[in-house]
């Protein structure tokens, strides 16, 4: 059976990466088998403090960027942000979620969930995600990263220890170093056909759906270049 490898980086602090999430959910969900999908992170926001002090100084700052988060949810059926969302908190870093969600993975390597959906790094991003963008939570302090966990079954302290030695951080500056290398521009970005066709940005559903059903051909020499 034809099958299509779907190469997926976002950053957990981004409202269009937690847009796009549900896409590669549904994309998943609809084709089963033959899409092969590969998650990554690419780094966005390393340090908000600084990114958004420097991006939006004229914008309003911090409350300016999260109004503007307000409106991009605010265009998306079942997307809700709080209000403490960016202007009241914010956390220092996406590097520590990712480094929980890298640790999880490894965890899950030797017993992957066969439906996507089912990985525990898969439901431990989606948590985060909504415990930030819904909740207000600081996803970068190991509290709240234990507390999320927790409410989905999954171990914290075993994803420590891959933390604790080094494989975490590894796993996600290997990530970090194909993003660079994919020429990867932001979050979400969606790589298929081994590098043929890139997505980026606020990709519809449709048009996501339509590059992968393109590819699902029986004469995968038509989708090749010379």
């Amino acid at each position: 059976m034809t099958a299509v490898k779907l190469v997926h980086f976002s950053d957990l602090l981004c409202i269009w990466g937690y847009v796009g999430e549900a896409n590669l959910l549904r994309a998943t969900d609809s084709f089963g088998d033959r899409l092969h999908p590969e998650v990554h992170f690419c780094s966005v926001f390393p340090d908000p403090a600084t990114k958004l002090t420097k991006a939006w100084a004229n914008r309003g700052g911090f409350a300016g960027y999260a109004d503007h988060v307000q409106e991009v949810a605010a265009k998306f059926d079942g997307i809700t942000v709080h209000p403490d969302t960016w202007a009241r908190v914010q956390p220092r870093s996406s590097a520590s979620p990712q480094l929980l969600v890298k640790a999880i993975q490894l965890l899950e390597a030797d017993r992957p969930a066969p439906r996507f959906a089912d990985r525990p790094s898969v439901r431990a991003a989606h948590a985060l995600r909504v415990a930030f963008f819904t909740r207000a939570q600081d996803i970068s302090n190991w509290t709240v990263q234990r507390a999320v966990c927790d409410s989905i079954g999954v171990d914290f302290d075993a994803a420590l220890k891959h933390v604790e030695t080094g494989e975490a951080i590894a796993s996600l500056a290997a990530d970090y170093e194909l993003a660079q290398a994919l020429g990867v521009q932001g979050s979400p970005t969606y790589i298929l056909n081994e590098g043929r066709q890139k997505l980026f940005g606020n990709i519809t559903y449709k048009i996501l759906a339509a590059n992968v059903t393109e590819l699902l051909t029986d004469d995968p020499d038509e989708n090749a270049s010379a």
